[in-house]
């Protein structure tokens, strides 16, 4: 059997706001409060979409809507139509007070739990109309992400994605992601305040000798870390891999576990009076935190304003916390 194809001529391109920010939202009910529209207006809308494309779109899963191949698919191209169309039709700059939106990032928890209130404390002053929705960071490079439309801005160290866009910039190649750096900081090494070499200087025979938790995005129990110890022929038995910094200061405060974080978040565990924290017994590369984002929001005020209140918390960033000023 085969399925009709939507025609722009007789398909109504009101679906597609509403489609856009089911997609961002995957809630009907946020949906229906950012298009300042009834719940059944957003379902009935979602039908008339569904049935003009043949394709289920969203279904439930739980609690949240999930996407279907072909919405995913589509949805980068619909989010960018929409934004260069409200660009051309309106043209002014954003006015926080008076929009309402909803941005999506991606970020861990820790940079979550460091730069979250003051944005939300922002947004409530400014922009009471804007809402804020993260999704987990589960890798170092969040490209993908970015040219899927899935996230707005993404949060973090990306030290393979910074490599990569640099080396298209050096080959003249096109760069679709625009990069901000919003500080730097260094590695170290946390353990109880009761360990046995919490009171003895760290070196690098006790650090790989010693059982260590490992936090890792991805799942893979080997990082930064276990690469700088492999530069100088060493290696570390990794008991524990999370996700979290958060689980990670929990495990560490309550067992003989080391691990290793930057400095800034060890603050941020919510474990630091638990803690004590050593300096590396060996070089490692500062983590340089940045904002990553799709060049097809560069001229978006929305998303320009947003990286301007993101860039403004992250300064806010204790200075003892850096090991340099970003």
């Amino acid at each position: 059997m085969t399925l009709p194809v939507p025609q722009l001529r007789n398909f109504d391109l009101n679906l597609l706001k509403v489609f856009d920010v089911v997609m961002a939202e995957r809630s009907l009910t946020r949906a229906a409060q950012v298009l300042s529209l009834t719940q059944p207006a957003v379902s009935n809308a979602l039908r008339r979409l569904r049935e003009a494309l043949a394709d289920d779109v969203l279904v439930r899963q739980g609690r949240s809507l999930q996407p279907t191949p072909k919405a995913l698919l589509l949805w980068p191209q619909v989010r960018e139509t929409l934004a260069r169309l409200q660009s051309a039709l309106a043209p002014h700059p954003f006015s926080p007070a008076d929009t309402v939106c909803s941005f999506v990032l991606t970020m861990a928890d820790a940079t979550a739990s460091q730069l979250m209130p003051g944005l939300v404390q922002g947004l409530l002053q400014q922009a009471p109309g804007v809402s804020l929705r993260t999704v987990p960071l589960t890798t170092r490079d969040p490209r993908r992400m970015l040219e899927d439309g899935e996230v707005d801005l993404a949060l973090g160290h990306f030290p393979a994605a910074l490599a990569a866009i640099a080396q298209q910039r050096q080959n003249g190649q096109a760069v679709r992601f625009g990069q901000q750096r919003l500080f730097s900081s260094d590695y170290v090494c946390v353990m109880r305040k009761d360990h046995a070499l919490a009171k003895v200087p760290l070196d690098l025979d006790a650090f790989c000798e010693a059982q260590h938790a490992l936090v890792s995005f991805s799942g893979r129990a080997y990082g930064l870390i276990d690469e700088a110890l492999a530069s100088v022929n060493r290696s570390r038995r990794v008991v524990l891999t999370v996700n979290q910094f958060f689980t990670t200061g929990s495990v560490v405060a309550h067992s003989d576990l080391l691990a290793v974080m930057p400095r800034h978040f060890v603050q941020v565990t919510g474990f630091a009076p638990q803690l004590a924290v050593h300096e590396l017994p060996f070089d490692v590369p500062p983590i340089q935190v940045d904002a990553l984002w799709h060049q097809r929001h560069d001229a978006d005020s929305a998303q320009s304003w947003l990286r301007a209140q993101v860039h403004a918390v992250a300064q806010a960033v204790p200075m003892a916390a850096r090991s340099a000023a970003p």
